[in-house]
């Protein structure tokens, strides 16, 4: 059956895809997207930020933040390759934009300085801002989910790291006091910073591989331009 494209998205074509992708699970690659967006999100460097807002009087549902961020995140891994194919990038390009992106969040949590400026919401409850989004499910989480597709990672474990990952928010924000307790200032600054350093390996991985196709695409061009 014929399907139209909406905005330039074939929701046929995008079925049939996640049809073929679920069939390719593997633990290797769980393991690696689990990780790495483990390390972007960076729930264990977040406590300090919640821990803030409790203090100020903020509240949150900490079901409703893990089941909010894992709909957006998985809305997004589903439709933001057709989506990007839109705005005519195609997924290796993106994936040295990516890159460049997770290096600069690896500089941030490596010397603790800050480049992209949050912005906090006046409002008593943070379940949605800036809890759901940007923390946990804003543009890095959306960024790492396209580079690791442009790394060939297949959907299917993308979406189960996704989902586990989802569930160590729910917890950390369910226990975040006694994970304070237990790991304290120095535990969770030393656990920020080698995060930070494994983010700034994987960064820089994405961009070299990533590169080097986008530079054999170019040199395909101009040799197709030659003949």
């Amino acid at each position: 059956m014929m399907t139209t494209p909406l905005l330039g998205i074939d929701f046929g074509q995008i079925t049939s895809a996640i049809g073929r992708e679920f069939t390719l699970f593997s633990l290797d690659e769980l393991y690696k997207s689990f990780f790495t967006l483990f390390v972007t999100i960076d729930i264990i460097g977040a406590i300090p930020i919640i821990l803030s807002l409790k203090a100020k009087g903020k509240t949150y549902q900490s079901s409703q933040v893990g089941i909010y961020s894992g709909i957006i995140l998985l809305a997004f891994l589903l439709v933001g390759e057709p989506l990007l194919g839109s705005f005519g990038a195609d997924i290796s390009t993106f994936g040295v934009a990516g890159g460049i992106v997770l290096f600069v969040m690896a500089v941030e949590m490596i010397f603790g300085i800050e480049i992209f400026k949050s912005e906090d919401d006046s409002s008593g409850n943070t379940t949605f801002v800036p809890l759901v989004f940007p923390l946990f499910a804003g543009a890095a989480s959306f960024t790492t989910l396209l580079t690791l597709r442009s790394a060939g990672i297949a959907m299917i474990n993308l979406a189960l790291s996704i989902v586990f990952n989802m569930v160590l928010v729910y917890l950390v924000l369910r226990y975040v006091s006694i994970l304070d307790r237990i790991l304290g200032k120095n535990g969770v600054y030393i656990l920020r910073k080698f995060f930070g350093v494994v983010l700034l390996a994987i960064s820089v991985k994405f961009i070299t591989k990533n590169l080097i196709e986008v530079i054999a695409m170019v040199q395909q061009g101009v040799a197709a331009l030659g003949q």
